[in-house]
């Protein structure tokens, strides 16, 4: 079994590394789109990230990964007994470019349900990550019937499969990881807004930087198991806090304060729609979990605009990409006076907030 890179040794990338994290607090914020060169490490962060996800109960036996506590009711292989739960690790499953619409949702034996009266299906990728990660590499060379398919499943949190007449249902909710190379083709808009948040990565230009990037890569392969074991501290540290962060998430409070600065940034660069302002906002209360807070502040609607936003925004077909940080500061800035004073009894910013590299 391969040994994967840790998490925790993956240099600078504070952005990407921070929108991964708060997806494994809370699968709700809607994915990644991980944008950038060959070369930086996007499916190396990918993959680690599945690593530090805590284990999730099944139903033993079940192919659809059904929770013992609360199967799916609708799941092709239940109805499920009670007590026949088992834990187990959490998936990454990839889905290669080339894949075709069956090996996505899962193929129906039509034959054999029209003959016996039975629903003869096999499931298939969205199946696998239920309750995981699926992570798609080259997502813009991926055929938009299948993009189409996999994101209206993770907006939904459900696969259907249709033919002939016979339908199967069962559920599909997953952190969707997609990573793509601008310089081979941009996704339609429309595909864009599905994904919850987009990250732009880029090698480092600092000297220092790009040696330890060398520096540490050259030590994992040369000897996977003991570089990932002189991480392991770091690795069980994340975990912890992953895993502190999604408990304390039903308790963080979305005040109206937080809503009106949300709803103004949302408007103040234009964006269509409002699925903008409701990930921008999943996305400042996952913040302050991973914080260590129950209330949502000014820093957690900045940072997730400036995840939320960048591939939202209108702009010419030459403008960067990212966002006006002057201008998100000025908008905040009219809300100034109603900042709360910061609670000392609070938990700390911890060492993986967006300005700390490891």
């Amino acid at each position: 079994m391969t040994t994967t890179y840790p998490f925790s040794a993956i240099v600078g990338m504070d952005g990407l590394r921070l929108a991964l994290l708060l997806n494994a607090v809370s699968p709700a914020v809607g994915g990644v789109l991980v944008r950038g060169e060959k070369g930086t490490a996007k499916s190396t962060a990918v993959r680690a990230i599945a690593a530090l996800l805590p284990p999730v109960d099944v139903v033993a036996g079940c192919r659809f990964s059904c929770d013992p506590a609360a199967p799916d009711p609708s799941c092709p292989d239940g109805p499920h007994e009670p007590d026949t739960g088992e834990a187990r690790p959490a998936r990454m499953v990839e889905l290669p470019v080339g894949a075709s619409e069956d090996r996505l949702v899962g193929a129906l034996d039509i034959e054999r349900a029209l003959s016996d009266g039975v629903k003869a299906f096999e499931p298939g990728l969205l199946a696998d990550a239920h309750r995981g990660v699926l992570y798609v590499d080259e997502v813009n060379l991926l055929h938009d019937h299948l993009i189409d398919l996999l994101l209206d499943a993770a907006a939904m949190g459900a696969s259907y499969v249709e033919r002939e007449g016979v339908s199967v249902r069962h559920a599909a909710r997953f952190l969707l990881v997609g990573t793509m190379n601008p310089e081979e083709g941009e996704l339609r808009p429309q595909l864009l807004d599905r994904f919850g948040l987009t990250v732009e990565v880029a090698a480092s230009r600092d000297t220092d930087e790009r040696v330890e990037v060398v520096r540490r890569r050259l030590a994992y392969d040369e000897d996977p198991e003991g570089f990932a074991a002189r991480w392991a501290a770091d690795e069980d540290a994340l975990r912890e806090r992953i895993a502190a962060a999604r408990a304390l998430l039903p308790r963080v409070g979305l005040g109206d304060r937080a809503l009106r600065q949300i709803a103004a940034v949302c408007a103040g660069f234009e964006v269509d729609g409002m699925r903008a302002d409701i990930v921008t906002a999943r996305t400042a209360t996952a913040l302050a979990a991973w914080a260590g807070r129950t209330d949502v502040r000014t820093e957690d609607v900045r940072g997730a605009a400036l995840l939320s936003l960048p591939h939202r925004r209108r702009r010419a077909p030459f403008d960067a990409p990212g966002l006006d940080e002057d201008k998100l500061d000025e908008i905040l800035r009219q809300f100034e006076e109603d900042e709360p004073e910061p609670d000392p009894d609070q938990g700390p910013e911890g060492p993986d907030s967006p300005d700390d590299g490891p």
